[in-house]
């Protein structure tokens, strides 16, 4: 109540910014904002902080990045103080972490939550972004900020017949906070994505049966996830200086092993060994076993068989493990898994596997659902399809820049944007780790991080310098955008239908989202062009534009 209470007294204020969104980008920024003197309010449609956290809830959910490695690093004690428990660390811990750092830089004051933003519109006289809620409350800010995160937007069930099916029916993205109990029930898992591969085997030890229903096999990592020993932590803890600065600057944001090497250059036995080595360490590392594999589709090949044969392996079905086997894309093109006993999964009496390729779903009946060639019968359905990625959160909302113009129109055949953080036409909005940013490439807090303290240096140049107005250059723009085609154009992962390219969603411009260069080198390049005066960008006071 008193949370209401203080929204309905200050909606209407005009304020520095506007941030759009209370997982670990907006809070960061309001953090940054109160540094520099700026007044905030943060603006989020959940009951708290958390962003994907707060969501994401399902059985299973965890982070795929290391915990030491995803977590702030702008205050020491706050680094020295917190204790993950796990290696890769479960959502109800990212949670707590979260709530955490809410807590201890009291947040929550300037953050209005139950505030679901509706549209955002730039005023050109008046030199204001208002943005709107869909309670009708209108927020007003010199600058807007949109940290709305990457994958935010759940993508809808759109089956017929949904509405007529009796047992309840979930998705991933959206999870009950009171959680989900299916013992001695049947259940379906449409999707075997990330959240699917993460939930499977937590959902198959309770239900009666679990049938999964896949299209497209994805590849995966080994976990090898483990309770953090006080050792380990200490070397970290000891050296995070150290730590932190090898993640800011490598090619993905965290601090894992990179391959100068490519896998022509080495004998068969010794590439092996390497794979099996990688294999061994588990994670986003048996990506980098060589410098080539997302550039050279022979080496990749040679990974994508040893990751098979890691599958066969594990699956005792020989039909079951080829059917698991992807062979539509190469591998790490889509989003690559780091699984928990998935595949094991598959060995249980009570786990079976259907091909959606063979046979794909026509309806959801009232009892379960129907595919081209069975019906099923089912008490529950978890829908595990994923979200409208990177551009879909952002054109949720009904941003209008300069004259009116429409975000929306503007990205129709796909994003234009300079460095992912700014949008020629739309003055003092910025989005963190937005479309053509390295962004879901690495190790989302290194370039959450990176992102809003270049926000934060940008405003607070602005203030010095007496300028309260920043556009993006179009020639500037269109540079990075030709740019981002470019390095994708010298990776394999245009080869895949994958989220990372928009396929996932029906009528989507298939177009490279994130920026697939090296992360470091990006950082590098922002630097720069912060350190020439803000190259590329069109800086003014509103008064003098006026």
């Amino acid at each position: 109540m008193e949370r209401q209470a203080a929204r309905k007294s200050d909606a209407g204020m005009r304020y520095d910014v506007v941030i759009v969104g209370a997982g670990f980008s907006g809070m960061y920024m309001l953090h940054k904002c109160r540094q520099l003197g700026l007044s905030a309010v943060v603006l989020d449609a959940a009951g708290d902080v958390g962003g994907t956290w707060y969501w994401n809830r399902y059985p299973g959910a965890r982070c795929d990045i290391h915990s030491m490695d995803y977590s702030y690093s702008f205050d020491e004690d706050l680094q020295q103080e917190w204790e993950w428990s796990e290696r890769y660390s479960p959502q109800a811990e990212i949670l707590s972490y979260v709530e955490h750092v809410a807590e201890r830089f009291d947040l929550r004051r300037d953050i209005r939550f139950d505030s679901r933003v509706v549209s955002a519109s730039f005023d050109e006289d008046a030199n204001l972004w208002r943005v709107v809620t869909q309670a009708g409350e209108t927020w007003s800010g010199t600058y807007c900020v949109m940290a709305v995160g990457c994958l935010s937007l759940p993508q809808t069930p759109n089956f017929d017949g949904l509405e007529d099916f009796k047992g309840p029916w979930y998705h991933t993205g959206l999870w009950p906070h009171e959680g989900v109990d299916f013992t001695g029930l049947d259940v379906a898992v449409v999707g075997t994505g990330s959240s699917g591969m993460q939930s499977i085997p937590q959902i198959a030890k309770q239900a009666r049966h679990l049938t999964v229903f896949q299209r497209t096999p994805n590849f995966a990592v080994p976990a090898w996830n483990h309770k953090l020993g006080e050792e380990e932590v200490s070397e970290i803890k000891d050296n995070y200086a150290a730590f932190r600065d090898y993640a800011r600057w490598s090619e993905s944001g965290y601090n894992g092993e990179e391959s100068h090497e490519s896998g022509h250059d080495v004998s068969q036995e010794r590439r092996i060994a390497e794979f099996e080595r990688r294999w061994a360490v588990g994670g986003f590392t048996v990506l980098s076993t060589f410098s080539d594999i997302g550039s050279d589709l022979e080496v990749n090949k040679m990974a994508a068989e040893f990751a098979h044969e890691k599958i066969r392996q594990r699956v005792k079905d020989p039909q079951v493990a080829d059917l698991l086997c992807p062979t539509n894309h190469p591998f790490g093109t889509k989003r690559l898994c780091v699984d928990i006993d998935y595949y094991e999964t598959y060995n249980r009496p009570n786990v079976s596997l259907e091909n959606l390729r063979v046979a794909p779903i026509e309806a959801i009946t009232p009892d379960g659902l129907r595919t081209t060639e069975k019906d099923y019968k089912f008490d529950a359905i978890v829908f595990a399809i994923g979200f409208d990625a990177m551009t879909g959160p952002l054109l949720n909302i009904d941003i209008k820049g300069k004259g009116g113009q429409a975000l929306r129109e503007k990205w129709e055949e796909g994003p234009q944007s300079y460095l992912g953080l700014s949008v020629a036409g739309f003055p003092n909005l910025f989005t963190v780790t937005g479309p053509q940013s390295p962004s879901v490439m690495t190790n989302m807090m290194s370039a959450i991080e990176q992102h809003v303290e270049w926000i934060s240096d940008c405003l607070a140049y602005m203030q010095e310098h007496g300028h309260d107005r920043i556009e993006a250059g179009e020639k500037a723009e269109q540079e990075w955008v030709i740019h981002n085609g470019e390095v994708a154009d010298t990776t394999l992962y245009p080869q895949a239908d994958s989220w990372y390219v928009g396929a996932n969603i029906e009528g989507k411009p298939r177009v490279i989202l994130p920026y697939l260069g090296s992360f470091g080198e990006y950082r590098k390049t922002c630097d720069a062009i912060a350190a020439e005066g803000y190259r590329g960008f069109e800086l003014d006071s509103a008064d003098r534009a006026a």
